[in-house]
């Protein structure tokens, strides 16, 4: 087994959120891209959600947006989102990336760098 060299000192997220159209989806995916607080998007769906809302079972289509941000990056990508997002209360979860290409990592910081020109 040959051990993968672990990038230092980055913490790579993956952000889902959901939207009830894809015209919403695209908006939210190239909006983030374009601010810098995700380096990248995939929108996929349709997608039935089903969820309790105010006391109800409730069932949707929506479309998941799969954004790739920074652990420092984070809170600019969710507030931005939270502006952003016409829910009242999106869905937005964070995940660590545990493992992936160190060159795809790194692609990621430097896409999001809040030094990176806009």
């Amino acid at each position: 087994m040959t051990d993968h060299p672990k990038p230092t000192a980055l913490t790579v997220l993956t952000v889902l959120t959901t939207t009830d159209t894809p015209d919403k989806a695209d908006a939210l995916a190239r909006g983030a891209v374009e601010a810098r607080v995700a380096a990248c998007a995939q929108i996929s769906g349709p997608v039935t959600s089903v969820y309790r809302w105010e006391g109800a079972v409730e069932t949707a289509r929506e479309w998941q947006v799969l954004l790739k941000t920074t652990e420092s990056r984070y809170p600019d990508l969710e507030s931005w989102l939270l502006a952003a997002h016409d829910y009242e209360t999106p869905e937005i979860i964070a995940t660590p990336v545990t493992g992936g290409s160190a060159a795809y990592l790194s692609w990621v910081a430097a896409e999001t760098s809040e030094g990176t020109p806009k």
